[in-house]
């Protein structure tokens, strides 16, 4: 393996990780547009913003990574590819600057109806995020940026598989944040609302295979390498994706929340891998190659070496964030139904029962008694 492609490789793994966290994070927003009015989809907005509320700005930290390690290991390809996709990636960091400020206020507002207006711009940034995320890959997958210079505003977008990138981006994120939100739910002890989140979700995951199927015709004639590699080297990767997928519809029909968990991150892992390694050896689909497109060795190897210490630094730190908020300590919020003997979604009556008696009052003793 070259330096070029072990960089190449290390970026890789922050785009796997954003699109894991990252995707559970913003899919999120779905359920919340669609949880209904104030009190109907009060219980539901409590638990998105108890879910994601610790690591909703952590997750950014991989899309950090990705762009600064970009730019500079690949500067000339990043620099073509911010040139041409520069109007997706500005509205897709509009949503996320959107999506975090309404997040916060929503809180705090002053009258119901600012929360509405709050909620309303979280839930819809967090479904366009993704979107424009995924017309920019697909902008890359389908060889409309130049190798330098830059390419067409518009054209480089807003083409099938740009559209139908968005789009299975958005659903992929809505569908891996309804496994979460079940397994949450269900471990909080609101079963009602996991009964409802699982069907849901079913639905979703339906709907964005639907999406998958009707991308393919469209991807063999406008990205034809892309295609290329998903149907040779990368078969066995989208095979296991669609496999794990399928187990995890299985899982919720169900309620095996738990486990769906891991099927699903199994599969979303599996696709987006799948689609790095049908594009190798491209960085810019048809127009650079990782090795052409890569900067001074002296560079990749300092990288490298942040990588390491990164990996050594920041990593236990958010798997140990990660850890905390799939305890069943953190799960046991106020707002849920208090967890104990009487089951789910049932409150024990010791948590019910208020102790109101008090200690007798000691009677005053006589330092001289009377003889």
């Amino acid at each position: 393996m070259s330096l070029a492609v072990a960089v190449a490789v290390a970026m890789f793994v922050g785009v796997i990780a954003y699109a894991l966290f990252g995707g559970a994070d913003f899919g999120s927003g779905f359920y919340d547009l669609t949880a209904g009015g104030s009190r109907q989809g009060a219980e539901l907005r409590t638990l998105i913003d108890h879910s994601i509320g610790p690591v909703w700005e952590a997750n950014h930290v991989w899309l950090i990574y990705v762009l600064v390690t970009w730019w500079t290991a690949f500067p000339e390809s990043f620099a073509s590819a911010m040139s041409t996709l520069i109007l997706p990636m500005l509205l897709a960091l509009l949503g996320i600057v959107l999506r975090g400020a309404s997040f916060a206020f929503r809180k705090y507002a002053a009258t119901m109806n600012q929360a509405r207006v709050f909620g309303a711009v979280f839930a819809i940034s967090s479904v366009i995020t993704p979107f424009f995320f995924g017309t920019v890959a697909g902008g890359i997958a389908s060889g409309r940026v130049p190798a330098t210079g830059r390419g067409d505003l518009w054209s480089s977008w807003l083409n099938p598989t740009s559209v139908f990138g968005g789009a299975i981006a958005a659903a992929t994120c809505a569908f891996l944040a309804g496994v979460f939100l079940c397994a949450d739910a269900c471990r909080s002890r609101q079963g009602t609302l996991a009964e409802q989140l699982r069907r849901r979700t079913l639905v979703v995951g339906a709907v964005t295979g639907v999406v998958v199927f009707a991308a393919l015709p469209s991807l063999q004639s406008d990205a034809p390498t892309l295609t290329e590699g998903l149907q040779t080297r990368a078969a066995p990767l989208i095979a296991a994706s669609g496999l794990t997928g399928a187990a995890t519809m299985v899982l919720l029909a169900t309620r095996r929340f738990g486990r769906a968990r891991f099927t699903a991150v199994t599969a979303v892992a599996a696709v987006v891998t799948g689609w790095g390694i049908a594009q190798y050896p491209w960085l810019l689909v048809d127009r650079a190659t990782i090795v052409e497109a890569a900067g001074a060795p002296a560079t990749l190897r300092a990288l490298l070496v942040a990588v390491g210490l990164a990996a050594v630094i920041v990593l236990p730190a958010l798997g140990y964030l990660y850890r905390l908020t799939q305890t069943e300590t953190w799960s046991g919020h106020p707002t849920a139904p208090a967890v104990g003997r009487a089951g789910l979604g049932q409150r024990p009556e010791s948590a019910l029962r208020v102790k109101t008696t008090t200690p007798e009052p000691k009677k005053p003793t006589n330092p001289h008694p009377s003889a």
